[in-house]
């Protein structure tokens, strides 16, 4: 098992995350039965780094993971969200004082733990001043019910913004980022990444197979499947992901992945493993088959030939 540096921290995680957005529900014909015999599986091999949010499955991943994880607490490392909307009330979601204070108390619950060891800013809250985020996620840190903080989905400015509020006003720290990134999405490339090397930011990629147009999910003028997200939401950014541009890609990917003797799941998530900065892509297998398929990856390595030729499609 590949184990990595989770930023500052220390810690070693593995260097795959098991995400488990589709934990705690009932993804197209994939029962909870099956995502949580995945999720022992990669416990028994040696993967000790897990991510969930309150908001998937409306709180039930957080339930099972909690469930799944009991007797095993110690050996993990679990990281959860806070930000997206929990309730029907105005301060139910967001990223005010009021609202972090009292979703990590349902978290908290939810998880059956006294403890989260990475706390995750969702999403930006455009109106809400950072130091008043960092400040509740300080006083969550020094009671003892959060170890670590992070952020997702935000910009390189905004992360550095937030490590200089934290440096000003002696404030936690953000220890990670979780960005969009894949072969086709390389846009941290620009700014984040070197932002994540220069500070020591941990970098905990989600979608790494882009949606599954790396792993050759989709087809031109073809409805996607639908058990997909771009199918589930078609309204969302997954689905704004899945276009025909994207799709000839991810066949070209596909093509070149059989060439070199590995399935396009995964020759996409060993791509994203081994760029730099990264510290573990995110990968939520919904099945024991789609664990087993990519587990391997921890344990390989692409050649300069190979990559050259993964970035010769984008």
């Amino acid at each position: 098992m590949q184990y990595r540096e989770l930023g500052r921290t220390g810690w070693k995680v593995s260097a795959i995350s098991f995400g488990a957005w589709a934990i705690g529900g009932t993804w197209g014909d994939v029962k909870d039965d099956e995502s949580l015999a995945a999720l022992h599986r990669a416990l028994d091999l040696g993967v000790n780094f897990f991510d969930t949010a309150n908001v998937y499955n409306a709180g039930q991943s957080e339930v099972a993971v909690g469930k799944a994880l009991q007797g095993r607490r110690q050996g993990v490392v679990l990281a959860t969200k806070v930000h997206g909307k929990m309730g029907e009330g105005p301060n139910d979601q967001g990223n005010s004082r009021l609202h972090i204070l009292r979703a990590c108390e349902d978290s908290l619950r939810r998880l059956n733990t006294d403890y989260i060891d990475l706390y995750q800013i969702h999403r930006p809250n455009w109106d809400i001043p950072q130091e008043e985020t960092l400040s509740a996620l300080t006083d969550l840190v020094r009671a003892g019910k959060v170890r670590y903080i992070g952020c997702t989905t935000h910009p390189a400015w905004l992360v550095m913004e937030a490590l200089a509020l934290s440096e000003k006003y002696n404030l936690v720290r953000y220890v990670s980022e979780q960005p969009p990134y894949n072969l086709l999405d390389r846009r941290i490339e620009n700014e984040l990444v070197p932002l994540a090397l220069r500070h020591h930011l941990a970098l905990i990629p989600w979608a790494p197979l882009a949606q599954g147009l790396l792993a050759g999910r989709y087809a031109v003028d073809q409805a996607p499947p639908s058990d997909s997200r771009a199918a589930r939401l078609p309204n969302s950014i997954y689905a704004e992901r899945v276009t025909p541009r994207g799709i000839e890609a991810g066949t070209r990917f596909s093509e070149l992945a059989r060439q070199i003797g590995k399935t396009p799941g995964q020759l996409g998530l060993l791509w994203c493993k081994d760029q730099p900065g990264i510290t573990a892509p995110i990968y939520g297998p919904r099945t024991l088959e789609q664990l087993q398929e990519l587990l391997p990856v921890l344990e390989m390595s692409l050649s300069e030939e190979e990559r050259a030729a993964c970035d010769q499609i984008n």
